[in-house]
């Protein structure tokens, strides 16, 4: 049985982001989770949606992943989200990630958008990334 695309990409993406000394410094921490943290635990990042769309060939079976992931933070203002969603971008837009059954083709940075959830209690910037893969 092959690992779904979507879990594939999100443990290579997870890995690349937690073995990054900076980054992890910023979160205070590896807080990197599929869903919310309870608690104010900010700043996090937060694997979001994920849209997948087929993408295969005559002779390869693939997909088009739509992942987005957010930056959370309780800091005034988008500062605090902003730098990490900087940093964020820089270890994954064109990176080079080993999947589990699968071959990335492409990884790429579509955008961003930000945001105040919670009555401006928490920051938010949603960084989304266009990735194409191949099953092995």
């Amino acid at each position: 049985m092959t690992l779904s695309p979507i879990i594939a990409l999100r443990k290579a993406m997870r890995a690349r982001l937690a073995a990054d000394a900076g980054l992890v410094s910023a979160l205070g921490g590896a807080k990197i989770y599929d869903e919310a943290p309870r608690g104010p635990e900010a700043p996090y990042v937060l694997f979001a949606e994920a849209r997948l769309r087929d993408w295969s060939a005559t002779d390869s079976h693939g997909a088009e992943q739509l992942v987005t992931l957010s930056v959370v933070s309780l800091q005034r203002g988008l500062t605090e989200a902003l730098a990490i969603g900087e940093m964020i971008v820089a270890l994954l837009d064109e990176a080079s990630l080993v999947l589990v059954g699968h071959h990335l083709v492409d990884l790429r940075h579509q955008g961003s958008d930000t945001r105040r959830e919670q009555n401006g209690r928490f920051a938010r910037v949603d960084l989304r990334f266009r990735a194409t893969t191949e099953a092995l």
